[in-house]
């Protein structure tokens, strides 16, 4: 049986521990690409990445490379190229560098995977989903953006630390853009089956809520060099192992609404049933007025956000 075929563009800290989690799990063989003034860095962390292999005991192949032609044919490809978030940076502030990053590597990704999907992390991630989608000209369904997992893993790991629970027992949901205007949905966050309403007041699950929302930046400020990578990896991997594996996971993703929730064409973030056909459905979920309201101030958010690369992009 062959193995999935599994191409990460981009060999920094969050593509590399992507490569990491998808060879350790055996969800396929990866091909790890960085741009060619990297020159052999792709390589030297694939090869030590399958030098852990026989201690690890996975027999995933990696490979490190500069050059599209590697990548072929691939099953999923994971898009994290792009610059990271420095201190006092916003998401948006990474959006004209980005954009043209995200631009050209989803011109490759159609000329040598035309048949992959693609899951893209890189921020601000809701106008670069939206960028791949444009490029590549895939169906919506196989263009997809990685953000409600970690987000939703971000709140979990809030309310476990509250509660003093295992986070196992907590299961969540959250939609709409990947930041500030995140919206929890109360009615699908409980504990252990128990509403969360019921263990935590108002005002401190607000405080949750709001210490989410800005979860990226809280490690961007205390890593002082970089921003998060283990969880947006983690996150990616468990996108990428719902695909290969074909395992029908509800998770919130970034993806492509029209009528659904009265988007119009946008990518923003909603329950999905994920599978070996990207995108397989969209849950529309009953919302309460404040989270209606809430969830079209990130939808205006995400429109005003892919305006403004739009009109950098005619500019450039």
């Amino acid at each position: 049986m062959r193995r999935a075929k599994i191409s990460i563009i981009g060999a920094g800290n969050v593509g590399a521990t992507c490569a990491h989690w998808c060879a350790a799990g055996e969800l396929g063989d990866v091909v790890l690409l960085d741009v060619p003034q990297t020159e052999d860095m792709p390589k030297g962390k694939a090869l030590d990445l399958m030098q852990a292999s026989p201690i690890m005991g996975f027999d995933s192949k990696v490979i490190g490379t500069n050059n599209y032609a590697d990548t072929a044919d691939s099953d999923v490809v994971v898009v994290t190229a792009g610059i990271a978030r420095k201190p006092g940076m916003s998401r948006d502030d990474l959006l004209a560098t980005n954009a043209k990053i995200v631009s050209s590597v989803s011109q490759s990704i159609k000329e040598t995977s035309p048949n992959s999907i693609v899951i893209v992390v890189s921020n601000p991630l809701d106008a670069m989903v939206q960028r791949a989608f444009q490029v590549t000209g895939f169906e919506p369904a196989k263009v997809i953006g990685q953000a409600g997992v970690l987000d939703t893993a971000r709140y979990r790991t809030f309310l476990a630390m509250e509660l003093g629970v295992s986070v196992e027992d907590i299961s969540a949901m959250l939609m709409g853009g990947h930041g500030d205007t995140m919206v929890p949905i109360a009615s699908c966050t409980s504990v252990g089956g128990i509403p969360v309403s019921q263990l935590i007041k108002p005002e401190r699950l607000e405080e949750i809520v709001n210490r989410t929302r800005t979860g990226g930046a809280e490690i961007v400020s205390l890593l002082k060099t970089g921003s998060a990578y283990y969880a947006p990896a983690a996150a990616t991997m468990q996108m990428v192992e719902a695909i290969v594996r074909d395992k029908k996971r509800l998770i919130p993703c970034a993806a492509y609404c029209d009528k659904e929730y009265g988007v119009g064409g946008y990518y923003v973030g909603v329950p999905v049933i994920l599978g070996s056909g990207g995108v397989e459905k969209i849950i529309e979920l009953s919302l309460t007025p404040q989270e209606k309201e809430g969830f079209q101030k990130s939808v205006d958010a995400v429109k005003s956000l892919v305006a403004s690369m739009t009109k950098l992009l005619e500019t450039a």
